[in-house]
């Protein structure tokens, strides 16, 4: 067992050795601010240089306390650690410093290259403790990390993450932060790696109260989709966030962060000094991940100190390949999707500087990049959950298709990501849902459901109104994949699949990845393509894939190597690759 020192930041409240807690707050536009200790008393406390107030308060661990704005307004702490309730109930004094023992303070991590993902909502699960049982199949399977979608604190107790406004305090619905770091201790002990999408990019609609005490905490001269843009120029909104990604990764020891759509955070300089000082506070020899959601494709993230970025393009071309879909964002891959496909495999993104359907340019060159650099996925919390009732993939393509793209996505220089239910071909749909009340919940129901009438199949109000709404309980409920279903009949023989090409995955794949780098892609026919990529011990990968109806041909001066995987039976001659196929083989260095 290891007690830890607890990461000290700009924000939050300070447990001191005299067992006082030191309350602060940047409150810039306050006139006075006072600290609500719940039950004992109100102080005043004091105004220091550049907005902020703070008191040394005699209250240690368990204290209940508010912060009183300007006589009238009571409010939680922006940097509470947790929360008595829910977003508008009393901050928790937690005492990060000896509350809880490590049994695995020796963990440093693992490299990225080992890194297979999987990606779950903690409610869907029934929270943190809860979700521990899982864990030891996931690692039996052959996934190495998991990653949490949102936890920080969300209005009500049913939320993508997605609404967060107390970015430091666990979502109190799915437990405390005790058990939030016993589920990392116990992943950890698995040899799992933990992952947490973290979101800098805007607040929930419904419980942030910066606006009124701390107003240039944003912009109002730059628009996001969530409304006025965060100031990242000014070092006490910066400090917020780089001290929000410190807690996570040395307070409960999370092994990466996934920084959600950082495309609506024009600072870059935030994001490479936040890449900084993550570099630069971790112990000596631990493997720290950042990963990005970035649409804005910008590669030269990628040599900035950031490990790697979630490849939508991948997906889309492959989505729109599989199922034939070709409305919204699917319209700029469905055309000419060969050769996007190529591109994809052969650069990792396809939009490198290209005008999209809106004939903006998009993206930056990612040829030179190692493959590692890329996250690649067949399904994710907002691939299936955008979709109006939620479908997987494996209620829209077809199964042959399907097990074809598994196998590359499972067996390329790429780092897989699975969606939780994947690996069991899960039929349970995955719904977008809320727990919002009033007219807000009104508005997120009606907004929801308005996303979708620009879609033929949506056009009119009565079929739009069929889409579920988000505050329904069972609209949440009908998400949670049935966990149990994963020996039965038309599930065990997808199970059987992951399990079989992570196997290779960690045998023939993973010790080579090191080094790894694009080599070519080229088209072979409609929706079928031949890529190649060099290993780090000078061997090559070599991917055969026809997602297509016909046989596509093969070149006459075939490429030796041992056959890895084949997803079917090859039904034609050996100069030809059956439709809806997939064949990897290995070229070993000699």
């Amino acid at each position: 067992m290891h007690k830890q020192r607890a990461f000290i930041g700009h924000h939050g409240p300070e447990l001191l050795d005299d067992g006082t807690t030191r309350f602060r707050i940047w409150a810039p536009d306050a006139q006075n601010v006072s600290l609500i200790v719940v039950g004992a008393q109100t102080l005043p406390m004091t105004a220091n240089e550049d907005g902020w107030y703070s008191i040394d308060a005699p209250y240690g661990a368990g204290t209940l306390y508010r912060f009183l704005i300007d006589d009238e307004l009571q409010v939680p702490d922006p940097a509470s650690r947790a929360q008595a309730g829910d977003v508008h109930a009393p901050s928790l004094v937690v005492d990060t410093n000896s509350n809880y023992l490590w049994r695995n303070p020796n963990w440093l991590g693992r490299p990225w290259e080992e890194t297979v993902l999987y990606e779950m909502h903690v409610g869907l699960y029934g929270g943190f403790a809860a979700m521990e049982k899982h864990l030891a199949d996931l690692a039996e399977l052959g996934v190495t990390a998991i990653e949490l979608m949102p936890i920080a604190e969300f209005p009500g107790d049913r939320n993508w993450g997605y609404d967060g406004v107390l970015p430091y305090a666990p979502e109190a619905a799915y437990g405390s932060p005790e058990e939030l770091k016993h589920l990392i201790d116990t992943a950890h002990g698995l040899g799992l790696m933990v992952f947490l999408d973290v979101v800098y990019n805007h607040f929930g609609p419904d419980g942030n109260y910066l606006g009124r005490y701390a107003k240039h905490f944003f912009r109002h001269d730059q628009q996001t989709p969530w409304g006025d843009g965060i100031d990242f120029r000014r070092r006490e909104v910066r400090d917020f966030f780089i001290d929000n990604t410190l807690m996570w990764l040395l307070d409960y020891r999370f092994d990466g962060l996934r920084f959600d759509a950082v495309h609506a955070i024009p600072d870059r300089s935030f994001l490479t000094e936040l890449a900084e000082r993550v570099h630069a506070s971790v112990e000596p020899g631990r493997h720290v991940h950042l990963v990005l959601e970035n649409e804005d494709n910008r590669a030269s993230l990628l040599t900035a100190g950031f490990t790697a970025q979630w490849n939508d393009d991948g997906h889309n071309v492959l989505h729109a390949l599989l199922t034939d879909e070709s409305q919204g964002y699917y319209a700029d891959y469905h055309q000419d999707a060969t050769t996007k496909l190529a591109r994809f495999l052969g650069e990792g993104f396809i939009y490198q500087g290209q005008n999209n359907r809106r004939g903006e340019a998009r993206g930056e060159p990612s040829g030179h990049l190692p493959p590692t650099s890329f996250v690649l996925f067949l399904q994710n919390h907002d691939q299936t959950g955008n979709r109006a009732f939620g479908e997987r993939l494996v209620s829209l393509a077809d199964a042959d298709a399907l097990r074809a793209a598994t196998a590359m996505l499972l067996l390329s220089p790429m780092v897989p990501l699975l969606f939780m239910g994947e690996e069991w071909g899960a039929r349970q749909p995955f719904l977008f849902f809320t727990s919002h009340h009033g007219e807000l919940a009104d508005a997120v129901r009606e907004g929801r459901r308005n996303e979708f009438a620009e879609f033929a199949e949506f056009a009119d109000e009565a079929t739009r109104e069929r889409i579920p709404d988000p505050n329904a309980v069972s609209t949440f409920e009908n998400s949670r994949p049935d966990f149990s279903a994963r020996q039965e009949p038309g599930h065990s023989e997808w199970y059987a699949l992951y399990r079989e090409l992570l196997s290779i995955r960690h045998r023939e794949i993973v010790p080579r990845l090191q080094g790894a780098r694009f080599l070519e892609s080229r088209v072979l026919a409609q929706a079928a393509v031949l890529s190649r990529w060099q290993l780090g011990d000078g061997s090559r990968l070599r991917l055969e894939l026809n997602l297509g109806t016909q046989a596509a041909p093969l070149p006459t001066a075939s490429i030796s190597g041992e056959l890895l995987f084949a997803s079917r039976e090859a039904t034609h001659a050996h100069d030809q690759l059956a439709p809806r196929m997939a064949r990897l083989y290995l070229e070993k260095a000699t």
